[in-house]
């Protein structure tokens, strides 16, 4: 990665800013009607199941046959075939020139001589997969109930009483900088908080109580103590805490029901700068910081923080990293391969990201499936969204597995919704020639940006990168369990926003918010957000 700058400020003005891209991005990607004269064909249920095959044109097959005979030649057939550049620049304004299309983007087309499309399945959250992902990460270890395993004991009930108290006779009312209500109430009620540690203190254990268990569903545990107790059930649910050589770890499994067809595992580690749960502690993508820049009309371009400041907090290098997760990974037995990276940065509070309050750094690891040498495209989309409010479809996410690796070892796991590759349905599909996907990909530009003047004075997209990969599409209207791989085009770059009191810089030198999503065998758009 190169050296670039993010801009540093506060919290809710940072995610104002990633809304508005996001928010852009959403309407670049959207399946919206287009008028009668446009190229793109409008997305049909029998268009998710019935591709077309070059092997149905036997003239083509021997063609593409003789050609192969060179071995360099048919490595990269895909490409030649297709005729792709390697560049491939365009630059359109609209609307008297306030909204501006700039496109001078790399294309990369993966090695191999053709695509198929591949029927995939989700896999059920069943004890079989539960027992495989525990042993790959905690073979040996000891896992025990989450619910007595972190419960306050009363020594850690008066501790914080203590601090509080200690707060409130200095004056410090709101230590925890969290400000007031419109009423001008404070949302840290600081009295309130000292009764509720007073009241829960009396129940509370004397000593933790660790259940050693089993991961599973169906687990029964206890809330409260006391007349308070009650039992419950985790019917579709499990979370543990696990003691590990590398320190303990929350692991939390959970399945699908009827509201979402996903299947999430996350685990991630515990750690003594993460202990005051009061203050918010994440793992944020690098290049969320590096990528966007802020510049005020009144204080200019706000301060940053660079490549260089987060290279200096890593304590492991790039392989060793990079070895720690394939370990885990390679141990499901489920092919999958590194398919992008970033940096990742743990960030303290609600403000800005500084160097104060970048409290760790780390590398993590994009895992994805790789079908017959060609990658599935990372994106920051997870798909599985609804269509509207009221929609009553059971949505699916796409599989994705990510893995962030400290100086320390692992220090986050997420998994969802790992699938089952039944077989291919199509072989070597027909794929649309490059000319006619840059047709659709110039028109979609300008009509998914008929209304984006609405938020901004003067919007320009730099596109700087145009990919062929595959991506997993879905009907939820027919079964939210089962999908098609298919070939597509994704759209990356970034973005320049002129608001009245300020501007917003996205340079998207690593973005993986795809502008736009095309199907390479008919031209129709593919929502990353619903996933079809």
């Amino acid at each position: 990665m190169g050296e670039v700058k993010q801009r540093k400020t506060g919290f809710r003005k940072r995610w104002g800013t990633v809304f508005i891209s996001i928010l852009c991005m959403g309407l670049l990607a959207g399946c919206q009607e287009t008028p009668e004269d446009t190229i793109v064909r409008q997305k049909k249920s029998d268009n998710i199941k019935k591709y077309e095959s070059n092997e149905e044109h036997p003239e083509e097959k021997q063609e593409t046959e003789e050609k192969q005979g060179n071995p360099e030649e048919k490595k990269e057939n895909v490409k030649r075939v297709l005729e792709t550049p390697e560049r491939y620049k365009n630059k359109a304004s609209y609307q008297n020139g306030n909204l501006v299309i700039d496109t001078d983007a790399e294309i990369l087309v993966p090695e191999g001589d053709h695509m198929n499309t591949y029927k995939v399945t989700a896999q059920e959250m069943n004890q079989e997969l539960i027992d495989k992902i525990t042993q790959a990460f905690f073979e040996g270890d000891k896992i025990y109930q989450e619910y007595g395993y972190f419960q306050w004991t009363k020594e850690q009930y008066q501790q914080d009483i203590t601090m509080l108290k200690k707060f409130k006779a200095e004056g410090n009312l709101d230590p925890y900088n969290l400000g007031t209500y419109e009423d001008g109430s404070k949302i840290f009620d600081i009295d309130s908080v000292i009764e509720y540690d007073e009241e829960n203190m009396k129940t509370a254990p004397d000593e933790i109580e660790k259940i050693e268990v089993t991961p599973s569903f169906g687990l029964e545990w206890v809330e409260g103590y006391g007349e308070e107790a009650t039992k419950r059930v985790d019917d579709n649910r499990f979370s543990g805490a696990v003691e590990t050589d590398n320190g303990v770890y929350t692991y939390t499994i959970s399945g699908s029901d009827g509201y979402t067809a996903d299947v999430r595992v996350l685990i991630q580690k515990t750690r003594e700068d993460m202990a005051d749960f009061r203050v918010p502690k994440n793992w944020w993508d690098g290049r969320i910081e590096l990528d966007n820049e802020y510049i005020s009309k009144e204080e200019g371009k706000q301060p940053s923080i660079s490549e260089e400041t987060i290279q200096n907090m890593l304590n492991i290098s790039y392989e060793d990293a990079e070895k720690t997760a394939r370990e885990k990974i390679d141990r499901l037995g489920w092919d999958w391969e590194i398919t992008d990276w970033d940096y990742s940065l743990l960030k303290s509070g609600y403000d800005n990201l500084t160097e104060e309050t970048l409290l760790d750094a780390g590398y993590v690891f994009y895992f994805g499936r790789v079908l017959d040498g060609i990658p599935v495209t990372f994106t920051d989309s997870y798909g599985g969204a609804w269509e509207d409010a009221d929609s009553t479809l059971v949505p699916w996410s796409y599989e994705r597995c990510e893995v962030i690796v400290g100086d320390d070892g692992i220090q986050k796991v997420e998994i969802y919704n790992p699938y089952h590759v039944e077989g291919i349905e199509t072989e070597n599909v027909k794929l649309m020639d490059f000319d006619s996907v840059m047709q659709i990909y110039e028109q979609m530009m300008e009509i998914s940006n008929a209304d984006i003047l609405q938020y901004a004075e003067n919007m320009t997209y730099h596109v700087n990168k145009i990919q062929l990969g595959y991506t997993r599409i879905y009907d939820p209207t027919v079964e939210s369990t089962t999908g098609i791989m298919v070939p597509v085009w994704d759209v990356f770059g970034g973005s320049q926003t002129e608001y009245e009191d300020h501007t917003e810089i996205n340079t998207g030198e690593h973005s993986r918010q795809s502008m736009l999503t095309i199907n390479a065998l008919d031209g129709t758009i593919i929502d990353r957000g619903l996933g079809y």
